[in-house]
């Protein structure tokens, strides 16, 4: 835990109280309270940050709903930041669910019926020629590591949601990460919306028009980009819920000259990796030694796609195609086969993986899963469809029948959307299966009647380490090799390699610690590669990543009229 610094402040009186960054409520000592003008406004009694969020705990008990539950939070964030975080950090298996995946989801399709206060920036199509004026009115004067940018057409499982603020995701990288939240920067990209629902909802707050496509687009995006660049030179970049057209293509544009990320493709595809890691580390083979189904080819299964490819190629040291060779997609079309090609049904990305129609000589039309399953035999089965149940019985049976230890991993949220419910994929494999979800789930019975922990694919187990290791080395770029050293501390860190039948990553729990090994192992691998723009031994990134880290603490003030506000 962080100790306490004095710092000076020049807000006073009502000014501090409403700033969301220095405000401790009943926490200011009486000599603050004089100092700052708050005498009277304030009831007389000092509390501590414990009585605090002892308080602050039995209100958020009183909403019996988890969306009641994340508005309280939300309400808390703009008033004190120490005491949300700080709570949080307390009940943080408890309250992640709250603030992030799943209920998150319902609070931003909900976000014009449940909107407060503007959080954040808010940069709109048809005010693109202040928007650079607009942005500099955010960063003047601040010390920003972190941007977070969203244009919310492809959020949670639920699709377009045309404004949306990307805070969410902020708040994960401090909660857990430890990035100052007065150094990050959430922005929405309002570029408009195709969900009729919000164009026809009076109460829709933002920009009523149906996305903006094309030249026009990229133009926005770039304008965005450039400032940030210009700007914030030494700022991660994080890209979230772009839709499937734009995710790939964006990230590949701007990855050379930025460091940036997208966690849909990029983020789940690392977790995913050290999950699978480990279950090959139990299974005793390797990554090139697998034979992969990825039922749902969207960003996210792409996404994975890629970086589990791209790490055989690394660690196993074989060739693109060989490494290609060794998965199978299916999207809604069935398996991506040369035959799509003439109906134009292969989306651009997935080249390297379309399987020649010769390998199912007895099927004219689409091959679908059981059909994959029994042909292929695959050791390894990755659910990134938002198709509940697709994994039926008959599926994963036909896959024990030929793979001692199967590897499935149904990825998709929210859990009521699973490929398969683990207990089902538990029982149907005799307890043998390995297995790792994208939403929590409970703990199920091997064949011994041990309880066999469901380890959670969340992505926070590895973004905000992949982050806070970029922003401490001040890397010129987010690279796969850097991604791929993250995901290989995370897997190193499985309970699973000491006990089989424990889970394949660890207790979510632990992820600030586990992030903080993410994050020295990601600088290291920048100052190795030469991408960082520090040169630090391994003993002192180690010591300059726990120095970088902000912890919930309420520091001592002083008064300066000169201090920043």
């Amino acid at each position: 835990m962080g100790s306490k610094n004095v710092i000076k402040v020049a807000l006073k009186g009502e000014a501090i109280l409403t700033s969301p960054r220095f405000n401790k409520g009943t926490a200011f000592s009486q000599k603050e309270r004089k100092e700052f003008g708050l005498n009277g406004r304030l009831p007389f009694e000092v509390a501590t940050l414990d009585q605090q969020c002892d308080r602050a705990n039995e209100q958020l008990k009183g909403r019996e709903s988890n969306i009641r539950k994340n508005s309280f939070l939300q309400s808390l964030k703009a008033q004190n930041w120490v005491l949300y975080y700080s709570l949080l950090s307390r009940h943080l298996r408890e309250l992640i669910p709250v603030i992030y995946t799943p209920t998150e989801a319902e609070a931003i399709s909900n976000y014009s019926h449940l909107f407060r206060r503007s959080e954040g920036l808010y940069l709109t199509f048809p005010h693109v020629d202040t928007m650079e004026e607009d942005f500099l009115a955010q960063i003047t004067g601040r010390d920003v590591d972190l941007v977070v940018c969203s244009d919310a057409e492809a959020i949670l499982g639920i699709g377009d949601q045309g404004v949306g603020i990307s805070s969410a995701k902020a708040v994960i990288y401090t909660l857990i990460g430890g990035i100052d939240p007065s150094k990050t920067l959430p922005v929405t990209l309002d570029v408009g919306t195709n969900n009729e629902e919000l164009l026809h909802d009076p109460l829709y707050v933002g920009w009523p028009e149906r996305r903006v496509r094309g030249k026009d687009y990229d133009e926005f995006i770039d304008k965005f980009v450039q400032l940030v660049r210009k700007h914030l030179p030494h700022s991660l970049l994080h890209f979230e819920d772009f839709g499937v057209t734009n995710a790939n293509r964006l990230l590949a544009r701007y990855r050379d000259t930025h460091a940036v990320f997208n966690d849909d493709v990029q983020g789940t595809g690392a977790v995913t990796l050290a999950a699978l890691m480990a279950a090959v580390g139990v299974t005793k083979s390797t990554l090139a030694d697998q034979r992969i189904i990825i039922y749902g080819a969207g960003t996210a299964g792409l996404g994975i796609t890629l970086q589990l490819r791209d790490a055989m190629m690394k660690a196993d040291s074989i060739s693109q195609k060989e490494a290609s060779s060794k998965f199978w997609l299916i999207d809604k079309h069935g398996l991506i086969k040369e035959s799509l090609r003439a109906k134009d049904l292969i989306r651009e990305g997935l080249d390297d993986f379309v399987r020649p129609d010769s390998e199912f000589p007895n099927s004219e039309g689409e091959v679908g899963l059981l059909e994959l399953v029994k042909s292929v035999k695959p050791t390894v089965l990755i659910g990134t469809s938002t198709h509940r149940g697709a994994f039926t019985e008959e599926v994963i049976k036909a896959m024990k029948a030929n793979c001692h230890r199967p590897i499935i991993f149904p990825l998709s949220n929210p859990s009521r959307l699973v490929e398969v419910d683990p207990k089902d994929a538990n029982g149907w494999t005799e307890g043998m299966a390995l297995i790792a979800t994208g939403s929590p789930f409970p703990a199920v019975k091997n064949l011994n009647g041990k309880d066999y922990i469901i380890a959670e694919c969340n992505n926070a187990l590895i973004y905000p380490g992949l982050g806070l290791g970029a922003i401490v080395s001040k890397t010129r770029k987010v690279t796969d090799e850097m991604i791929l050293a993250g995901a290989q501390r995370l897997a190193s860190l499985s309970p699973a390699l000491k006990d089989p039948d424990d889970a394949l990553l660890p207790d979510f729990e632990d992820s600030p610690s586990v992030n903080l090994e993410v994050a020295i192992a990601v600088a290291e691998q920048a100052i190795e590669q030469g991408s960082a723009t520090v040169d630090w031994s391994k003993e002192e990134v180690r010591e300059r990543v726990k120095a970088s880290q902000w912890y919930p603490v309420y520091d001592d003030y002083v008064y300066d009229p000169e201090a920043e506000t």
